[in-house]
């Protein structure tokens, strides 16, 4: 299962990283072993796990319903647990945000990694053509909660593919794309396209291949 990763000074659902990953544990143990349509909690009981009063509760309340963590019941203030979707803030890592400072060394680095992966890795189907950072990077936030990279891949020409040995398929390629990616940092976040036009704007390319 991955790891859900929550910022310590963001808020999520009006509450702090903590406190979220606390409640959510506490409301996994009011509702474990029992069958799906006895799993519920009421609203009071929300209100004492995440240790708010009724004004900020049923803004949260709210807010979990949107989200899909609750759905309603037919009794008002009570509500059906979502299990699996408690777990995942259940078992987030919570960790200290990512400083500006460090994101472009990030930056720096996947630049570099794109290049050697391109020359070096000639087993992979797939190559590099450019990379991108947009989300969060592209605001004037000194802190971020994650660093989001574009991969825009095309095919390796067969020049440049290995001659002996196994060629990995597409999909196995993307995969070990991720993966050596991701190694860089935890709180990197990789999305892989074959079109500069499908990533979110606004974005900034820090990379670019030649022809």
């Amino acid at each position: 299962m991955k790891v859900t990763t929550l910022v310590s000074d963001r808020r999520y659902f009006g509450v702090d990283a903590m406190t979220l990953r606390a409640a959510s544990r506490r409301i996994l143990a009011r509702v474990v072993g029992l069958p799906p349509e006895r799993a519920r909690i009421s609203a009071q009981a929300l209100r004492h796990d995440f240790g708010v009063d009724s004004v900020v509760g049923n803004m949260l309340v709210n807010e979990l319903v949107a989200e899909g963590l609750l759905l309603p019941n037919s009794r008002q203030d009570d509500f059906h647990v979502q299990p699996g979707l408690f777990v995942e803030f259940a078992s987030a890592r919570v960790v200290e945000p990512l400083p500006r400072a460090r994101a472009k060394m990030l930056v720096a680095k996947a630049c570099q990694l794109a290049a050697k992966f391109n020359a070096s890795t000639s087993h992979n189907p797939l190559e590099i053509e450019a990379v991108a950072v947009f989300g969060r990077y592209m605001s004037r936030e000194p802190n971020l909660a994650e660093l989001a990279v574009g991969l825009v891949v095309r095919s390796r020409a067969r020049g440049r593919r290995a001659r002996w040995g196994r060629t990995a398929s597409i999909s196995d390629g993307a995969d070990e794309l991720r993966s050596t990616f991701g190694e860089l940092s935890t709180f990197l976040r990789v999305r892989i396209v074959n079109d500069l036009r499908a990533l979110p704007r606004p974005f900034a390319v820090v990379f670019e291949a030649e022809p």
